[in-house]
């Protein structure tokens, strides 16, 4: 990350990720916690390199314990859990009702 906290650029193929985002607005540190979400939950290998070289392995293991209940479906939580050796965060207590298998 560069030094005032924001994400450096977003190669091609991550930035196709959020089309019809402004790309400056989703380096800015309030907007992390997406990108990094949205990453962890449909990046491919390549993005996925990426991630972990820009952002390291703590900065997801912190996300997915604050917010990964709330960020991330039930498959992706329990692959993250298993990668970074962290539990996440548990979801909201109404997703069971909107997603059986939450």
């Amino acid at each position: 990350m560069t030094a005032a906290g924001d994400l450096p650029a977003l190669p091609p193929a991550v930035a196709d990720r959020f089309p019809g985002y402004d790309h400056a607005a989703l380096r800015q540190p309030a907007r992390r916690d997406f990108v990094l979400a949205r990453l962890m939950e449909e990046g491919t290998g390549a993005e996925l390199r990426w991630l972990l070289a820009v952002v390291g392995s703590e900065r997801l293991a912190a996300l997915l314990a604050a917010r990964g209940g709330r960020l991330l479906s039930r498959r992706s939580r329990a692959f993250w859990e298993r990668v970074l050796g962290v539990a996440s965060s548990a979801p909201h207590p109404l997703a069971r009702e909107l997603w059986p298998q939450a």
